[in-house]
Formats: C-alpha cells, sequence, structure tokens
C-alpha cells in the first residue's frame, strides 16, 4: 500500500476508535513528515483524502482538526471496530457496554463559538440581565431555611407555583403545581419518566425527523425508538400503528415540531389521545418553544386538550408535559420542568429522589421572584416581536442571496428555519458538506439529514437559526453562505 494510503487509513481508524476525537487538533503536515521521515506531498496527499471524506476539517491560521460532523456511517464502522478489536471477536473500548458504543457513536451534534445562524440560540443581548441580578440578590442576600434545609427533590415550591399560574394561564394546562417538578432540562425529564414509565425493550414512537437529544435519554434506559414519520398534520399515528402496534409511549412535539416545524393539526392529537386511552400507552409532549408564536394566540396544549377530555369521561390521564427555560431565556440556566398526570406525582416523586436528589437549587429562588415580578411575561412579549422581525429578515436575505440553493417557507414559531436543498445542489453535494464548509466562514448550522434515524427517509436541508443573529449579521452570513454553496456547487 503507497505511503499516503497507509497514513491514511491509520488516521482514519484513529478517529473512528474514538483515539482522535472530534475538535482535537492535529500536528502541522511539515511536523508529521518529519517525524514520519516522509515527504510533505505524502502527508499532504494523506490529509487532503481525509477532509474530501469529512475526517479533517481546516481553519485558516488555526490548524487542522478532527471534524465535528463526521461521515454518516461513523456509528456503524465505530460499533463494529469496537465489538471485533484486534484480537479478533473480542470487544475493546476499556469495557464500553454494548449500550455505552451506540451512545458514544449516536450523538453527532457540534456545538460551535460562533453564533451566526446556530440554531436554538437565544439573544442575550436583549436579556434583562440587571432585574435577574437583582432577583439572584434579593432570594440569596438571606436565603430562606425552605432553599438551605432538607429541600424538595422534585424543586422549590414558590417555583413549581408559579411555573403552574404561567401554564394554565398561556398554555392551557389543568394541573396543581405538585405536579410540577423541577428538572435539569428536557433530557433529564425523558430519561426519568422512561424510567418510571417504561421497561428495558418497550417500543416508544419517536418522530421522524426528530430530535437527537430526547432520543438518547431513550435509549440509555434500554428502549427501543421507533421511527414515524411526520407528514404536513404532524406524526402520522396511522403509520405508528403499523409500525409498532404495541408501542407504550409517542414521544412529540406538536405544538412546534423539531426540526420541520410542523404544528400538528387538532385532528391528528385527538388521534393521538384517543391511540394513548386505546393501547394503555403514554404521550411525552415536548413544548420547547412554544411562547414564540408571531401570528395569533400560542397553541393549546395537548396536556390541556386531554384534561377537557377526561373531565367528561372521568378517565386518568395519559399525557405527561415537558417544559424548558433554555429556548425562553439563555441556554446556560439549565432549568425545565415536567407536568406528570395527578395519579403519578407521588411515584414521580419517589422515584426521582433515589434517582437524582434535585436539580441545583441556585438559579430556582431567583427564577420565581423573576416570574412572581412580572419580568418573565415582559421578556416573552419583547422576544416574540423581536424574532418575529428576525425570522422576516432571515426570509428575505434567503430569498435574495441564496434562491438558487435554498428553499424555505415562513414558520408561525421557533427561532428557526428549515430550508431544503434544491435539485441542483443535491446533485453536487450533501447538507453535511454544506454544513463543514460553512463551519470554516464562522457560520454554525445543523443539517436535516443528521435528525433522521432511517437512510431510507432522509432529506437534505439546514436547520438556520436567527435568534441571536442581528438583521445585519443575518444579511452578512446568508451573502457568506452563498459563496459557500457557489464553491460547493462548481
Amino acid at each position: 500500500m503507497p505511503l499516503q494510503r497507509q497514513l491514511y487509513v491509520q488516521i482514519r481508524d484513529l478517529v473512528l476508535k474514538g483515539r482522535l476525537l472530534p475538535g482535537e487538533r492535529l500536528p502541522s503536515t511539515r511536523f508529521l513528515a518529519k517525524e514520519l521521515s516522509c515527504s510533505r506531498n505524502t502527508v499532504l496527499g494523506a490529509f487532503d483524502l481525509l477532509f474530501a471524506e469529512g475526517y479533517l476539517e481546516g481553519q485558516t491560521g488555526s490548524g487542522t482538526f478532527i471534524s465535528g460532523v463526521l461521515p454518516e456511517d461513523l456509528g456503524t464502522i465505530a460499533q463494529a471496530l469496537g465489538e471485533k478489536g484486534q484480537t479478533g471477536g473480542v470487544r475493546s473500548g476499556r469495557g464500553l457496554s454494548k449500550r455505552g458504543l451506540e451512545l458514544a457513536a449516536m450523538e453527532k451534534r457540534v456545538h460551535r463559538s460562533h453564533r451566526v445562524f446556530a440554531p436554538g440560540m437565544t439573544d442575550l443581548d436583549s436579556f434583562p440581565f440587571p432585574l435577574w441580578a437583582r432577583s439572584l440578590a434579593r432570594t440569596w442576600r438571606y436565603p430562606k431555611d425552605e432553599v438551605l434545609r432538607n429541600p424538595d427533590p422534585c424543586g422549590y415550591a414558590p417555583l413549581r407555583k408559579t411555573i403552574a399560574d404561567h401554564l394554565r394561564a398561556a398554555r392551557g394546562l389543568q394541573c396543581d403545581w405538585r405536579q410540577v417538578m423541577i428538572t435539569s432540562g428536557s433530557q433529564q425529564a425523558v430519561d426519568l419518566m422512561a424510567r418510571v414509565l417504561l421497561d428495558s425493550g418497550d417500543q416508544v414512537w419517536f418522530e421522524e425527523p426528530g430530535y437527537p437529544g430526547l432520543r438518547g435519554p431513550l435509549h440509555s434506559a434500554g428502549i427501543t425508538t421507533v421511527p414515524v414519520p411526520v407528514d404536513a398534520e404532524g406524526l402520522s399515528v396511522e403509520a405508528g400503528r403499523r409500525l409498532a402496534p404495541s408501542a407504550r409511549m409517542a414521544v412529540v412535539s406538536p405544538s412546534h415540531q423539531y426540526p420541520l416545524g410542523v404544528v400538528m393539526s387538532l385532528r391528528r392529537r385527538l388521534e393521538l389521545l384517543d391511540w394513548a386511552i386505546e393501547n394503555d400507552s403514554w404521550v411525552l409532549e415536548d413544548d420547547y418553544d412554544s411562547e414564540f408564536r408571531f401570528s395569533g394566540n400560542p397553541l393549546s396544549s395537548l396536556q390541556g386538550l386531554e384534561a377537557e377530555r377526561l373531565q367528561r369521561s372521568g378517565q386518568a390521564g395519559r399525557v405527561v408535559y415537558l417544559g424548558s427555560f433554555s429556548k425562553v431565556l439563555f441556554h446556560v440556566l439549565r432549568l425545565g420542568y415536567v407536568v406528570v398526570p395527578e395519579d403519578l406525582v407521588d411515584s414521580v416523586a419517589a422515584a426521582r429522589a433515589l434517582l437524582d436528589d434535585r436539580s441545583s437549587l441556585l438559579a430556582q429562588p431567583a427564577l420565581a421572584d423573576f416570574m412572581a415580578e412580572g419580568h418573565f411575561s415582559a421578556h416573552i412579549r419583547r422576544m416574540r416581536r423581536l424574532y418575529a422581525e428576525r425570522q422576516i429578515c432571515m426570509l428575505e436575505n434567503i430569498r435574495r442571496f441564496l434562491p438558487e440553493y435554498l428553499e424555505v417557507e415562513p414558520d408561525e414559531t421557533g427561532l428557526h428555519l428549515t430550508a431544503f436543498l434544491t435539485d441542483k445542489v443535491m446533485k453536487k453535494t450533501t447538507d453535511r458538506e454544506i454544513v463543514r464548509r460553512a463551519d470554516q466562514e464562522e457560520i454554525s448550522l445543523s443539517p436535516l439529514s443528521l435528525f433522521y434515524a432511517s437512510p431510507e427517509n432522509i432529506h437534505q436541508g439546514l436547520m438556520m437559526g436567527y435568534g441571536a443573529c442581528t438583521r445585519e449579521e443575518i444579511k452578512q452570513g446568508c451573502q457568506k453562505l452563498a459563496g459557500v454553496f457557489m464553491k460547493a456547487v462548481t
């Protein structure tokens, strides 16, 4: 085998075995050539192959790095390497379980420092930090005993009461504050509910495409996720019945499907609730950014719709509601909540105390004060207007600078737009390659193909966030992205 090919294979294998990690910097080609006693052209040729296949990425003036978005077959190859190892049939990887290997290969999202078009990011410049600091100071200058002594594992009671009041008024939920339990985010909530409500080996309907961050906790609990296609009305209940008729749960984002942005129709919502009752199954409702709806009032939640029906029938609730403050306030706050059916409160509280004593209490009293003072609602109103303006700006600039490359429609909710690659682009490249090239221009995008579990269903597109971008940054970002596309398709 030529030296160039040997070097390419050896570096690729180090990546696939996890010995070279995403984001890790490689030595310079000049240094490697000297160390290996070979021509620098040999090293450059090997690097070119690795760049072309997506294993490496370069940053001008900063060096060469292991790519954060690795080739699509990484999970399969890495698992095969881990199971076979070097000794033929003995699993390597420092004793990782099969589940551990699968989890390590499953997560492919990349977190970048630059903010242009980063999906899910909020505008920190507009957050009222002086008011937040005042709430922090007020609650921690002389903290109450209930914060410091034997706090409730389900969370700070005044915050749970404030959240319940907000959900009843803004989202149409029907719940007592005791049903609200504070978590460290949606992923922890999913992990908790999977362990309480499901058994290892149970099947769960999962939106296709869907948010990988929620698939991981389910997988770690031994749950089998069944990809169920999303159409113009939301998750297809008919397809779910066909693919997994005995599923024990459906995980959905009905108010603003992630990543496509579809709003589940009333007909489909009722169909889903009927299925849950008939099948003695659960519905996990992820309501991650419903506050930012730009036209009309926010849609009522599945939980609220179910509660209206249950009052007439007397049946127990089947919907578990998830919410998070990351998309509403700021990402690093790491506070969320889960609203459980009333008859499950004691059981879930007991399990929570055993699995995870409590979420951090540092921010909970301050957030309760911040909401009680009216700052939370005022902030949502301000940001709703701002994000609506930024979405319009994003649409205008995509249609101005990128009409040959992207097809996009307005969205009534949220912090991102999902734009689909045109046929012209798909004949030449993929969304992952565009994301890799855009990253070199300090543009942060997510490839739509990343959110599909079934290769045969994949659509190509880009998730483009506008929450953290000014109007000028949106314009400049679209111009730079047009240059990225032009190089990729010519």
